[in-house]
C-alpha cells in the first residue's frame, strides 16, 4: 500500500504543466529572441496544449465521468483540478493569441513577412486566390449539408472544419440551415503568394481566409449567413489491456484506428462564431462552456510552424551552428579503436550525433561486427538509423531490436519499422508486457584479434535521449560510448531480460527500473543526509524533465532538513515545494527554457567528495520508477565526470537569462542579470562546443 504523504507537501501535476507552457510562451514575448523563433515558440505552445488536452485533460474528464473522487498527491479531486485547469488554460490561450495579434504578427509585418487579411487583398491578389481556390481547394472539398439523411459528420481529432449557416433552399428543396465543410489535410494551412502578385517577398494568406472568401461556391443559389472555423480535440490516450491480449501488435493496430475519434475534450472556435452555432457545436460534441475556447485567428497555431522554412531571412532566426566533434574522434581514427582506449562522451546538440550513426552503420559495413542489439522508442517516420539496421540484417548480421509499440504518438511509425525489420530477418521483440521500454541503449559485438587469437569484444552506447537525429539537433542530451566490460555486461543483462525469460541478475554499475533504480536513488539521497548529519558538506544536483514521485520528494525534504544543499534543475513539472522554512529551505528549483529543449537527466551526489555522476533515461516520476524499463548509468572516467558537471549542471545553475526560479506555491520568476556578465547556459555551450556555420 502506497504511503500517504501530507498533501500540503505537493504541487499539482496538471497546473505544473500549464506553468511550464507559460515559460515557453514567455520565449515568444522575449524581445531578444529572433522574430521567426518567437513565432515558432507560439506554435510549440499550441502543440504542447494539444497533447495536454488529449492526455491529461482527457484523463481528468474520464475520472469525473466515472465518479472517481480519489485525489492526487496534492489532495485535489479531479473535479477541482479540472476547474483550475480550465481557468488557467483559458488565460494562457488568451495571452498566446494576444501575443500573436498584437506583437509577433505586427513586428513580422514590419520586416516584410505579412499575413494578409481578406480586407487587405487587392484586386490582383483576390483573383490569384480565387484561381487557387478553384484549382487546388474546390476539387477536394466535400460540403455536408445537415438534414435527416446527412447527420453531423465524424470530425477527425484536431482537424480544421467550418460550420456554415445558410439561408434558402437547394435543388431538392431542402433547407437545413447548416452545413459542415472539412478542410482536407492535404491542403496547406498557410499559402505563400507569388511576389509578382502580392508585391511583397513574403506575403501569406491563411487557408481559412481562402475558404471563408469562397465558401458560397460550395452552396450555389443559397445565401451564406456565416462561416466559422472550428476544431475539436479528442481523447487520444490508447487503451490496450496488455494483460488480456494475446498479440500486442495486432491489438495496437486496431486501437490506432479509433484514436482520431475518441471522446471530445475541447472545442476551439473563431471569435466571431454566432452564439447559436456555438451552442449547436457544443451539443454535438457533448461539451460544456468550460471546454470552449474562442480564439482570434487560426484555430490551430501549430500549422504556422511551416512559415519559417519559407522565409529566407537568417536575421530573423537563431544563428546556425555546426555541432562539434569530441576530441578523441576528431582525428578520424577508427571508432572502435578509440573506444578500446577510452570512453567517449557526446553532448547533443552542441556535439554531433554522427558518431552514433557511425556506431550503428558499422553494424552493416564493418566485417568484424557480427551482431547488434538496440532499443527503439522514438525514431520518427524517416530514420537513417533504422535503415542501417535493416541493411545490416539484409547482409546477414545478427540484428535484435526491442521496439516499444506503446511510445505515445509514435505507435504507428514503430509498427511500420517493426514490420520492415521482420521482413529482412531481424529479431524484433516488444519488450515486457505492462512496462514500456524507455531505456536508450545499443550493444555491438565484434570479432577482434586478441593476444591468443580471435575474441568477441562488446561496445555499448547509452543515452538520455532517443535514437532520433532530428531531435538530436533540438534536444539537449548526453550519450556515452564505451567498451568498459562491466558496463557492457550490465547492458547485455538488460537485453537478456527484454528478449528472454529469467530472474534479474545483479548488475555492477547500472541502476534499472523497475528493480533497483528507485531504491538506489533513495539510498543515494539518504547517504547525503547521513553525511550532512556528521557535519560534512553534502550536496545533490539533479537535472531532469519532471519530478513527481512522492517518496523521492519526501526523501529530498528529509535531506534538506538534515542540511543537504539540493539544486534541482527541472525543465517541466515539479511536484516539490522549495524554500519552505523547516521543510525545504535548502532546496531550490530552477527551470531553463530556451532555444533547445532541455531533455538530459543528470544526477550528481557529492558523496563525501567522490562526486558520483549518473546519466539516465528516467525522470523522477512514478511511471519511470515502477512501470518502465529505464537505465541510470554512471560516468566512470574522472575527466568525463568533470565534463558532465561542467557542461550539464553548472551552466544551468549560473544561468541568469533563460532560467526561472520556482517559489513554494509553484510560481516561477525569471532570473535576470544583475551585477556581472550575462550568463546563458545554452549560448555558452554553443560557443564552447560547437562552431558557427
Amino acid at each position: 500500500m502506497k504511503k500517504a504523504y501530507p498533501s500540503a507537501h505537493f504541487l499539482n501535476r496538471e497546473l505544473g504543466l500549464l506553468a511550464f507552457n507559460r515559460r515557453v510562451l514567455a520565449q515568444a514575448a522575449d524581445e531578444t529572441a529572433p522574430l521567426l523563433e518567437r513565432l515558432r515558440f507560439l506554435t510549440i505552445v499550441s502543440s504542447n496544449l494539444d497533447e495536454f488536452f488529449e492526455i491529461r485533460v482527457a484523463g481528468l474528464k474520464e475520472q469525473i465521468k466515472l465518479d472517481i473522487p480519489e485525489p492526487g498527491p496534492d489532495g485535489r479531486s479531479p473535479a477541482e483540478v479540472f476547474a483550475d485547469v480550465a481557468r488557467e488554460a483559458h488565460a494562457l490561450v488568451a495571452e498566446q493569441y494576444r501575443l500573436l495579434n498584437e506583437v509577433v504578427l505586427p513586428k513580422l509585418a514590419e520586416e516584410g513577412v505579412r499575413f494578409l487579411r481578406r480586407t487587405d487583398w487587392g484586386a490582383g491578389q483576390r483573383q490569384w486566390i480565387r484561381d487557387y481556390f478553384l484549382r487546388e481547394a474546390l476539387p477536394v472539398l466535400t460540403p455536408i449539408g445537415l438534414d435527416p439523411a446527412h447527420p453531423f459528420p465524424k470530425v477527425l481529432n484536431k482537424s480544421l472544419n467550418f460550420a456554415v449557416e445558410l439561408e434558402g433552399k437547394d435543388a431538392f428543396g431542402r433547407n437545413s440551415g447548416a452545413a459542415i465543410v472539412q478542410a482536407p489535410r492535404v491542403l496547406p494551412r498557410v499559402i505563400r503568394l507569388p511576389r509578382e502578385i502580392s508585391g511583397g517577398e513574403y506575403d501569406f494568406v491563411f487557408l481559412s481566409s481562402v475558404l471563408h472568401a469562397h465558401v458560397d461556391e460550395l452552396f450555389a443559389g443559397m445565401k451564406v449567413q456565416g462561416c466559422y472555423q472550428f476544431r475539436v480535440t479528442r481523447n487520444s490516450d490508447l487503451f490496450v489491456d496488455e494483460e488480456e491480449i494475446k498479440n500486442l501488435r495486432i491489438a495496437l493496430q486496431g486501437e490506432l484506428l479509433h484514436r482520431h475519434f475518441g471522446d471530445a475534450v475541447r472545442l476551439e472556435v473563431a471569435d466571431n462564431c454566432s452564439p447559436s452555432m456555438v451552442e449547436f457545436l457544443l451539443q454535438q460534441f457533448s461539451l460544456a462552456e468550460a471546454d470552449l475556447y474562442r480564439v482570434e485567428g487560426p484555430v490551430n497555431l501549430y500549422r504556422l510552424r511551416e512559415v519559417p522554412a519559407q522565409v529566407d531571412r537568417p536575421d530573423l532566426n537563431y544563428a546556425p551552428f555546426q555541432p562539434g566533434i569530441p576530441a578523441p574522434l576528431d582525428k578520424r581514427d577508427d571508432l572502435f579503436e578509440v573506444l578500446a582506449r577510452q570512453d567517449v562522451l557526446l553532448h547533443h546538440p552542441y556535439q554531433s550525433f554522427m558518431p552514433v550513426i557511425d556506431f550503428i552503420r558499422a553494424t552493416a559495413t564493418d566485417p568484424q561486427v557480427i551482431a547488434i542489439k538496440q532499443t527503439v522508442y522514438r525514431t520518427g517516420t524517416d530514420s537513417e538509423l533504422m535503415e542501417l539496421l535493416i541493411d545490416a540484417a539484409r547482409r546477414g548480421k545478427e540484428v535484435t531490436v526491442v521496439v516499444e509499440l506503446m511510445a505515445r504518438f509514435d505507435e504507428e511509425a514503430n509498427l511500420n519499422w517493426a514490420a520492415r525489420l521482420e521482413e529482412v530477418g531481424a529479431h524484433v521483440v516488444y519488450g515486457v508486457v505492462g512496462h514500456k521500454t524507455h531505456a536508450k541503449m545499443a550493444l555491438v559485438v565484434r570479432r577482434e584479434e586478441g593476444p591468443t587469437g580471435k575474441l568477441l569484444k562488446r561496445y555499448v552506447h547509452l543515452a538520455t535521449g532517443n535514437y532520433n537525429p532530428r531531435t538530436a539537433r533540438l534536444y539537449t542530451d548526453f550519450g556515452l560510448m564505451t567498451a568498459n566490460e562491466e558496463l557492457c555486461s550490465d547492458v547485455n543483462e538488460v537485453f537478456k531480460q527484454l528478449t528472454g525469460l529469467g530472474r534479474a541478475s545483479r548488475m555492477r554499475h547500472v541502476w534499472q527500473s523497475p528493480f533497483t533504480l528507485h531504491k538506489r536513488v533513495v539510498a543515494a539521497i539518504r547517504n547525503e543526509a547521513a553525511i550532512a548529519a556528521e557535519g560534512k558538506p553534502a550536496r545533490i544536483i539533479a537535472k531532469m524533465n519532471s519530478l513527481l514521485e512522492p517518496a523521492i520528494v519526501e526523501e529530498l525534504y528529509v535531506a534538506s532538513q538534515a542540511g543537504v544543499k539540493i539544486d534541482l534543475i527541472v525543465r517541466s513539472v515539479c511536484g516539490l515545494k522549495p524554500g519552505i522554512p523547516g521543510l525545504s529551505d535548502n532546496i531550490r528549483v530552477i527551470s531553463v527554457v530556451g532555444r533547445f529543449l532541455e531533455h538530459s537527466r543528470v544526477f550528481c551526489f557529492h558523496n563525501d567528495g567522490a562526486d558520483d555522476v549518473y546519466l539516465a533515461s528516467a525522470d523522477w516520476m512514478d511511471r519511470n520508477f515502477f512501470r518502465r524499463i529505464e537505465l541510470c548509468f554512471p560516468v566512470l572516467d574522472p575527466a568525463l565526470k568533470r565534463r558532465v558537471i561542467r557542461e550539464g549542471l553548472q551552466p544551468h545553475l549560473d544561468d541568469n537569462c533563460q532560467a526561472w526560479m520556482m517559489d513554494a506555491d509553484g510560481g516561477y520568476e525569471r532570473v535576470r542579470p544583475r551585477r556581472g556578465r550575462r550568463r546563458s547556459a545554452q549560448e555558452e555551450l554553443l560557443f564552447t562546443l560547437a562552431t558557427p556555420s
